[in-house]
Formats: C-alpha cells, sequence, structure tokens
C-alpha cells in the first residue's frame, strides 16, 4: 500500500508530518474530542492526554524525525530544516522553539554595546575636531563586515528568521553609521561612502520587501546572484590580505574568485548545472558571509602571534560581549537544524570571543576570575543548549542533535 502523509499545523507557520496509509482516518491534534482520548490506563498508548487507538488512528507510538531542506531556494520558512517531535514532546518543544527565538533576539544587547561605544567616541572626535583620530579605525574592515551583514540578513530573512534578521540589521545600520563618520571626517572617501550607502539603502528595502512577500522571485533572486558575487570576490581577498607582507601584495585572488563566481551565476541562471549545483550556488552568499566572519578570529589571531604587545591593546569586556553575543544564537541554530548557522556562531564564539580571553589570560592582561567565570558560564551554556534540545526533540542523547545536524535525521 502506498504510503502518503498529512501536515498538521502547530501555528507560527510550523507544521507536523505524518506518514500513514489511505485507509486512516486524520484527526487535528488541536482538535482533538476529550472523549476519544484515554488516560494511562485505558487501551492505546497515552501521551500527554492524547491517545492513538483503532477510533483514532493518526499515527503510531513512533517518534517523528527531523526533516532537513533540500531545496536552497525554498520560500518556505524553517520548518523544512527543523524537526518534529513527538505528541509527548509537544510542550518542551513548542516552549524550547520560543526561548531560543528570544535568545537569538536578545544578541541584539552585547552586539549592540559592542558597536556604539565606537559610535559615541566617534562623535566626540567630530565635535572636538579631531578627524585625525578616526583615521584609526579601518573603513575597509567595517566595510568588509557590512557586506557580511547583509549577505546574512537576506539568508535570514529568506528563512523567516525574524530574530537573526533583526541582529544582522542592527549591524547594517550601525556599521552604516560608523562608515559615514569615518567619511565626515575625511577617513573614507566620499565615493565609496555614496555606493555603499546606495547598496545598503537597496539592500534594507529588498529584504524587507521579501520577507513580507512583497517582491518578485526574479528580483530577489538578481539580489541575491549580487551579493554571492560581492561575497565570493572579498572573501579571498581578505584571506589573500592577512598574510602581507610575508605574502606579496596582490589583487589576483579577488580577481580570480570574481570571474569564478559570475561563470558559476551566469551557468547556474541559464541551466548549464544540475539541481544540485544550483542549489550549491544559491547557498554560497551565506557560507560566505559566515567565513568572512569566521576569518575574523584567525585574522586577530594572526596579529597576535606578529606582535604579541598588540593583544595588550584588546579589551577583555568586549571579546566577553562577543562571545556572548555569538553565543546566545547558538540553541536556535541547533534547534532549527541550521548547520552554517551553528559553524558561524560556535566558531566565533570559541575563537573571536573565548579564544582572545584565553589569549588575554596568557599575557596577565586579565584577572583569574574573569577567566574563570568566562570558562564556567561558556561550558554551562552550551551544555544547556544540547540538554534541552534533546528534551525538545525526545532524544535520550544530547549527541543526538549534533548528528542530525551534520548528517541528517
Amino acid at each position: 500500500m502506498e504510503a502518503k502523509s498529512i501536515a498538521t499545523s502547530l501555528g507560527g507557520d510550523r507544521f507536523f508530518i505524518f506518514p500513514t496509509s489511505p485507509s486512516s482516518s486524520f484527526v487535528s491534534t488541536t482538535r482533538l474530542p476529550l472523549k476519544r482520548a484515554c488516560t494511562l490506563g485505558g487501551a492505546g498508548s497515552g501521551i500527554n492526554g492524547l491517545t492513538l487507538n483503532r477510533r483514532n488512528p493518526i499515527l503510531s507510538t513512533r517518534r517523528l524525525v527531523p526533516v532537513r531542506a533540500i531545496d536552497s531556494d525554498s520560500d518556505l520558512p524553517h520548518e523544512n530544516q527543523q524537526g518534529s517531535p513527538g505528541f509527548g514532546k509537544l510542550k518542551e518543544y513548542q516552549e524550547w522553539d520560543s526561548w531560543t527565538a528570544k535568545f537569538s533576539g536578545g544578541a541584539n544587547i552585547p552586539f549592540l554595546m559592542l558597536q556604539l561605544p565606537q559610535i559615541i567616541l566617534n562623535s566626540q572626535n567630530l565635535l572636538a575636531g579631531n578627524n585625525t583620530a578616526l583615521s584609526a579605525v579601518p573603513w575597509l574592515g567595517m566595510l568588509v563586515g557590512l557586506l557580511g551583514n547583509l549577505s546574512l540578513l537576506s539568508y535570514f530573512a529568506k528563512k523567516r528568521e525574524k530574530e537573526a534578521a533583526i541582529v544582522q540589521t542592527l549591524g547594517v545600520v550601525s556599521t552604516h553609521i560608523v562608515l559615514a563618520q569615518l567619511t565626515m571626517a575625511e577617513a573614507m572617501p566620499m565615493r565609496y561612502f555614496v555606493a555603499t550607502s546606495a547598496v545598503v539603502m537597496f539592500g534594507l528595502i529588498l529584504n524587507c520587501l521579501y520577507y513580507f512577500g512583497k517582491l518578485s522571485k526574479p528580483l530577489w533572486r538578481l539580489w541575491e546572484d549580487f551579493i554571492t558575487i560581492g561575497g565570493l570576490s572579498v572573501l579571498p581577498q581578505i584571506m589573500w590580505s592577512t598574510f602581507v607582507p610575508l605574502v606579496p601584495s596582490s589583487i589576483l585572488p579577488g580577481t580570480i574568485a570574481f570571474a569564478i563566481s559570475v561563470a558559476a551565476i551566469i551557468m547556474a541562471r541559464t541551466g548549464k548545472l544540475s539541481e544540485e549545483g544550483v542549489n550549491f550556488v544559491g547557498s554560497l552568499s551565506g557560507w560566505t558571509a559566515t567565513l568572512m566572519f569566521m576569518w575574523m578570529p584567525v585574522s586577530q589571531m594572526w596579529t597576535n602571534f606578529l606582535n604579541p604587545n598588540n593583544i595588550k591593546g584588546l579589551s577583555s569586556i568586549t571579546m566577553l560581549l562577543s562571545m556572548m553575543g555569538n553565543g546566545l544564537m547558538l540553541p536556535r541554530a541547533l534547534f532549527i537544524r541550521d548547520l552554517m548557522w551553528l559553524t558561524g556562531s560556535l566558531w566565533a564564539t570559541l575563537f573571536y570571543g573565548y579564544g582572545n580571553i584565553l589569549c588575554l589570560y596568557m599575557v596577565n592582561c586579565t584577572s583569574t576570575s574573569f577567566f574563570a567565570a568566562a570558562t564556567i558560564g561558556l561550558i554551562s551554556w552550551i551544555g544547556l543548549a544540547l540538554w534541552r534540545d534533546a528534551v525538545a526533540y525526545g532524544h535520550n542523547s544530547p549527541f543526538r542533535s549534533l548528528k542530525e545536524l551534520v548528517f541528517g535525521p
């Protein structure tokens, strides 16, 4: 008998998918009459007061497993990426779904605190006429970070991850404010700022329209192609520039990457690639943005290695805020089974935030109590995320969630 399926709405754009047979009858989980449910002592298996028996043959007691996304061009939100728990874990699932979304949105606070002091300091220097002080802020690095935020904003807008999209929007806006201040101090060329402002304006408008379903797919795809080419062109150039003067200064890596990315986009849009190839090209913008942010701690650690005395100029509070901001997004990335998001957030948490705190501790630039508190807090937070995710999905082991994240259900 051919297997079929039914999707039952749980609200919040999420559905449970139940395999069944053609002869089965279907009863909504939100409208199940009490008279058709049995208690723990009755026939069938009671799950939170709901029973699966011959009069109510929704499914068996077998736990449902996560369904991973296959099509990168899907406009569906994250229900395709996250799993569906058994009815017995429905309450825990919904609660942890809500909490992870709140944690992700809460990341705005430490990230804003990271950028706000720089904005205030720049304003004070501008008012005092001390434009030279703003030359110490690398506008090119800020520009790369803005491009990364804009790419990730598009990624999360497409996945309908509102809280994460707001975090990236805040990053775009705050970075653009800093670039405006640098331009006012003549530390950034005006023509680059005008071009950047145009990209930011169109990017924010297009992402907003797409999130609310007001943008056509062809126009959105054109925007995705633009950020894909931009990200792929910038990333190799940044990686190469990190090791100058050990390697000769050159724009060749960025030029080659630009040519390859344009060729890949053309082949994908003209049907010269397989479906897997098209999906791979579609995922490149998110991954390149993630790799940009992942390269930041590598660059910082390389600088620390070449000039150990420079590490004393780092602020332990700044590194702690970075660790907290990225760490708050870990539970959500794990919950929706987003490998790219988890990889970037975990990398930044461990190697940029905590990694620099460790370096500061090793050179006696921070106290033992501060380092111990950061270490214990980080380990406890990651352990909590793994444990609560396992409870939400009904797993016996927290490592089952990681297995599903990497290898699928």
